[in-house]
């Protein structure tokens, strides 16, 4: 799944990125708006994380996104 893809689906999205990095407010998550670069400002600022390393875990569940998207088209075709 794309960032657009992302960014676009934000609302469904936004339980994926709580379980996640649950330290994230549901305020927090409604003014990110599926922002990537407000997603890694509050995720830096939150864990004392770098951006290196905020980096990776963005790509890490924006991965698990893309497997969770596809194994839910799979599920409904059988």
């Amino acid at each position: 799944m794309n960032w657009d893809q992302i960014e676009g689906n934000w609302k469904q999205l936004k339980g994926n990125v709580k379980l996640h990095w649950g330290k994230l407010t549901d305020d927090q998550l409604e003014m990110i708006a599926g922002k990537r670069d407000n997603l890694a400002g509050k995720i830096q600022e939150i864990y004392g994380a770098t951006k290196a390393d905020v980096e990776l875990q963005i790509l890490e569940w924006q991965s698990l996104q893309k497997d969770a998207n596809c194994s839910d088209k799979d599920s409904k075709r059988h």
